[in-house]
């Protein structure tokens, strides 16, 4: 499915206007459209999979950006922050909840977390505002697999002070991380999991 530039009619712009229950399943329906792709594939974590998830299809699609603001939102706890993640899959994620929270009166900065020190500079791992230490955080992930890569911004948001623990991802694998994070004492919720995209996808191609 290819993203059309028209302008959106009233009727179409459900990102902005949709309640709750019907933003989440025309969010979902948008990754079983544009993100989802079955095949043979190797992961990053180099397991070999039978599916393939493209968050940035979504996470970079203007309704989809906003659509995922607006859930995340309404997810993170009162007390929240700031939120973060480790590029490149949370840019646009972390990006999208702070520019909803702004509109919503509630403003939530967003933190950048980079893979390897900046070369030049600060040479910082974190970009984003300068916050207080003992910040509260939480990590926010487009999909998780085995939890590896949402550690990793977890564990440079500890060393620079702040405070994390809890881990928010768009789609759960289901392949070891929420066990993960369990194991490791952090709380871990996801939007959507796998069986919900495959689920879907398979009654949108039935």
């Amino acid at each position: 499915m290819t993203y059309s530039t028209e302008p959106l009619t009233q009727s179409d712009n459900w990102a902005a206007t949709a309640d709750a229950p019907i933003l989440r399943q025309k969010l979902l329906d948008l990754f079983c459209q544009l993100a989802y792709q079955e095949g043979e594939f190797v992961l990053s974590s180099g397991q070999p999979s039978s599916y393939y998830i493209n968050g940035k299809q979504v996470t970079l699609h203007p309704q989809g950006a906003l659509a995922i603001g607006r859930v995340l939102l309404s997810i993170l706890s009162p007390d929240t922050q700031a939120v973060a993640g480790l590029t490149l899959g949370a840019d646009p994620i972390v990006t999208a909840v702070s520019v909803v929270s702004a509109y919503e009166n509630k403003p939530i900065p967003a933190l950048i977390i980079r893979k390897e020190a900046k070369g030049h500079g600060t040479k910082a791992y974190i970009e984003g505002p300068n916050l207080p230490e003992g910040t509260k955080v939480v990590v926010l992930e487009d999909v998780v697999t085995t939890g590896q890569s949402a550690m990793k911004a977890v564990d440079r948001l500890r060393a620079a002070g702040y405070v994390v623990d809890e881990v928010i991802s768009v789609v759960d694998r289901q392949q070891g991380g929420a066990e993960f994070y369990q194991s490791v004492g952090l709380k871990f919720v996801a939007v959507f999991t796998i069986a919900d995209l495959q689920q879907r996808y398979r009654e949108l191609n039935s």
